[in-house]
């Protein structure tokens, strides 16, 4: 993945400083219990001013673009804090329900447009990726390996996602974007607050890829306009509803509470996904072995944020259908999370399922973007 493009943004400042802010939250109620009070007072006041707790409006404080004549390429630098241990309190702990950590690293940049990061898909080779944010960039590079554990990135660059007239997204007010599925060269992307998905031909373009709006199912406008489409599953041939995919609402909800879902393509039609313990979608993937891991988080005010992630079969997968299947990770805020929001999966050279997880920061100093990785022990 790679390729030129043409790159055309600029950002408005922070609100804050960061390292200050940190620095006087250290001193005065030392440093773990700074780094929760830092996150729950961010938290806190997304749900006060926005009235959700997901994300940050896209709207508020989103950069405005302009053109940068003879700039086609834009490497940024990516610095990485080793995150020694998933649990600090067991740091010999290895094992996590059905996963086995493999090691992770928080990211942070010069860059201000870095940040967001809300889907994720790694390559076949374990090392490439393409990530999106928020607010419409792509961010492409390398994962960094010392034997199994990540330990970087390299290699990066960033670009804005390009609308079907060759512009950033943003400037036909399309932003949220959430969600991505790979077939193959071609990615999709999930605009949640305008209920759309735009494909791309991004194996032969890269990121200087247009994306083309597709034919969508009816029920995306009723769809909530923060609560919209957050998972895309691509479903690959030797499967059921091969062809199709796979859109998961983060939480619309049907009549009985459950999370709206689309399949799309032949024989498509709504389904939902059983809702239970307060926990919303954040991103999909598929297993090998043809499984869906869907990955959830939940906040509370009082609790914190925690994350998860269900195994389902794909075959449950039918219009009408109600999907549910057994938790096999959960984590709260004494582990190594933040706002969890991308999942990917690959299998590496030693036959074993790899998943990377990434956070959404919501381009808060009082939030990380993480990078996490895990073994799946896949059942007998």
């Amino acid at each position: 993945w790679g390729g030129g493009f043409d790159t055309i943004y600029s950002l408005q400042d922070e609100a804050f400083d960061r390292e200050r802010g940190l620095r006087s939250l250290t001193v005065a109620l030392g440093p773990r219990r700074a780094i929760l009070a830092a996150r729950l007072l961010h938290v806190g006041a997304v749900l006060a001013l926005a009235g959700f707790a997901a994300a940050v409006p896209a709207g508020a404080g989103a950069q405005s673009w302009s053109p940068r004549p003879g700039v086609t390429r834009a490497p940024i630098e990516i610095r990485v804090t080793p995150l020694p241990a998933f649990d600090p309190r067991e740091s010999g702990r290895t094992r996590f329900g059905e996963l086995a950590w493999r090691g992770g690293f928080e990211m942070t940049s010069e860059r201000k447009e870095f940040g967001g990061l809300s889907a994720l898909r790694v390559a076949a080779d374990g090392q490439r990726f393409v990530a999106v944010s928020d607010k419409g960039h792509w961010i492409a590079g390398r994962i960094v390996h010392q034997g199994k554990r990540p330990v970087g990135v390299a290699d990066v660059e960033i670009a804005p996602v390009l609308g079907p007239d060759g512009k950033a997204i943003q400037t036909r007010g399309w932003y949220d974007t959430e969600a991505m599925a790979a077939d193959g060269g071609t990615l999709y992307l999930g605009l949640e607050r305008v209920h759309r998905i735009l494909r791309f031909d991004f194996g032969r373009h890269g990121l200087a890829a247009r994306g083309q709006p597709i034919a969508v199912p009816p029920g995306f406008k009723s769809l909530r306009s923060n609560k919209g489409i957050e998972a895309l599953v691509a479903v690959p041939k030797g499967h059921p509803h091969a062809g199709a995919l796979i859109a998961i609402s983060e939480a619309s909800l049907d009549d009985a509470g459950n999370i709206r879902a689309f399949l799309i393509g032949r024989g498509g039609g709504e389904f939902a996904v059983k809702r239970s313990d307060d926990f919303d979608v954040s991103d999909a993937a598929l297993t090998p072995r043809g499984d869906l891991l869907l990955l959830e988080r939940r906040y509370s005010l009082w609790r914190g944020v925690a994350a998860r992630i269900r195994r389902i079969a794909l075959a449950q997968v039918a219009p009408g259908a109600i999907l549910d299947g057994p938790v096999i990770f959960e984590a709260d805020m004494g582990f190594q999370i933040d706002n969890m929001e991308g999942l990917s999966v690959h299998r590496d050279a030693d036959g074993e399922t790899v998943l990377t997880l990434v956070s959404d920061d919501n381009y808060s100093m009082l939030q990380r973007s993480i990078l996490l990785q895990f073994t799946l022990v896949e059942p007998e």
